[in-house]
């Protein structure tokens, strides 16, 4: 970042983890208030709750963040053709639709989209395997790229990634994409200047520095029965209706 612009963002550093799930995604088991209370100690700024098709947990629990901490509520949407974050949403984004439906429906809300894990072979996120032309499609569409997810655990789909955002001129951030309470804060962003706003982050993104971190393979292995004991628990994956 160049020192004007440090200037322009008055100095503030703001460290953001824009990726983390609570139990209120069908594999998760991460109360939302440990979650908090684990972004807050670890020193993070910000933290946005992803949860897969809902953002009820989030808007909930805006009056109990911890003080030293801002949560951005957000959502993993499933779109037809892979996932797709919507950041600063307001209500949930519909589930199923096309990723241009998707990323105008979070951009209606005055949202930011990001393309998550995009090229991480062993899940559906949307870019692995397509043309070309589809992936300057899907670029089109977002206003940043998991440059590093901290559960991409084999293969080069990070760096993949972060050559993505490069050659498409989007913004890349690191996220942990925690399941977990201990995952939080594994990979995160420092951003310079305030994140009150999807606009503040817009203008910061472009200088975004990434700190990056592997989550445990130990812990990627409990994510079938944290599955099976949300499924025991009626929380499923959301329909796309």
């Amino acid at each position: 970042m160049s020192d004007g612009a440090a200037r322009a963002a008055g100095g503030v550093r703001s460290f953001a983890d824009l990726h983390v799930h609570t139990s209120a995604s069908f594999d998760s088991l991460s109360p939302l208030a440990a979650v908090l209370r684990a972004a807050a100690r670890r020193g993070l700024s910000h933290v946005a709750i992803t949860d897969h098709g809902t953002v009820e947990a989030a808007l909930r629990a805006q009056d109990d963040v911890p003080e030293e901490l801002s949560m951005i509520v957000g959502q993993e949407v499933r779109t037809s053709a892979g996932d797709m974050i919507g950041l600063y949403l307001r209500e949930r984004v519909p589930e199923g639709l096309s990723p241009a439906e998707t990323a105008a429906a979070i951009h209606e809300q005055g949202g930011l989209a990001g393309l998550p894990h995009p090229f991480d072979r062993y899940r559906g996120s949307g870019a692995w395997g397509r043309s070309v032309d589809e992936l300057a499609q899907l670029a089109s569409l977002v206003d940043y790229v998991e440059g590093w997810n901290a559960r991409v655990m084999l293969g080069n789909g990070n760096v993949l990634a972060a050559e993505f955002a490069h050659q498409h001129g989007l913004p890349a951030v690191a996220s942990s994409d925690a399941h977990t309470v201990m995952e939080v804060a594994v990979a995160y962003t420092i951003l310079h200047g305030p994140l009150d706003s999807a606009e503040q982050m817009r203008a910061a993104l472009p200088f975004a520095q990434l700190v990056t971190g592997r989550a445990s393979r130990l812990i990627r292995a409990g994510m079938p029965l944290a599955k099976l004991i949300q499924r025991l628990r009626g929380v499923r994956r959301t329909s796309a209706a």
